[in-house]
């Protein structure tokens, strides 16, 4: 996905809950990517404003378990489909299981996973490593 083309958006008096703490700022994004976060940022030519009246913004969310099923059976759920999805519901981060057709046992296995990912997926991702009797 290219971020570049996407409209820069400032998130107005948002409860910023990370790392323990909480603070009301507002919040830059740029590309697709936090540019700035400040008690208060002057207004931006062109950014849609979004007034979130003390509402929690939360970091995102690391899924740990998903079955994308690609490679194999992508009719099910593919690696750009399923991304797009979590992003959607907050998750900007998941970790593959590795039962996919082929199983993920090997390195070539792993590295296909990787390659679909780095030109599809729109989250940051990993891969789970199966083990096999054949591959202990």
């Amino acid at each position: 996905m290219n971020f570049n083309t996407l409209p820069d958006i400032m998130i107005r008096n948002a409860n910023m809950i990370n790392e323990g703490q909480s603070k009301f700022c507002d919040v830059l994004i740029k590309n697709g990517r936090i540019a700035k976060i400040q008690s208060s940022i002057s207004s931006i030519n062109n950014a849609k404003e979004i007034e979130a009246n003390g509402r929690w913004l939360l970091p995102g969310m690391i899924d740990d378990q998903v079955h994308f099923r690609d490679p194999g059976s992508p009719h099910k759920g593919c690696i750009a489909s399923e991304s797009a999805a979590a992003t959607i519901g907050g998750i900007t981060s998941y970790m593959d299981m590795p039962n996919t057709q082929p199983p993920t046992l090997d390195l070539d296995a792993l590295q296909a996973k990787k390659t679909i990912a780095s030109q599809t997926s729109i989250a940051n991702y990993a891969f789970h490593f199966g083990v096999s009797a054949d591959n202990l």
